[in-house]
């Protein structure tokens, strides 16, 4: 299962790719039961792919920063004296 395809939520290139599946789709309602549109699907399919693991990258970096923010040492737990 693919994520939604709404086209706010996908590049330029996705969408292109959402189209002419859905496209033919609408113009071969019964071939595309016998895998005429796995083509487009499978071109589709890999930009997902692509979208989702530069997306997953940077929410990686993104909180690799947020970690380092977060904790920094605080003065009082370099001064600790046994």
């Amino acid at each position: 299962m693919h994520t939604d395809l709404s086209p706010h939520l996908h590049t330029e290139k996705c969408n292109i790719m959402i189209n002419l599946l859905m496209e033919c789709r609408r113009e071969h309602p019964f071939r595309k039961f016998v895998g005429f549109c796995n083509s487009f699907y499978h071109q589709m399919t890999k930009c997902l792919k692509e979208e989702r693991l530069a997306r997953r990258a940077r929410n990686y970096e993104k909180s690799l920063e947020m970690k380092k923010k977060f904790r920094k040492p605080k003065k009082e737990d370099t001064e600790y004296v046994r």
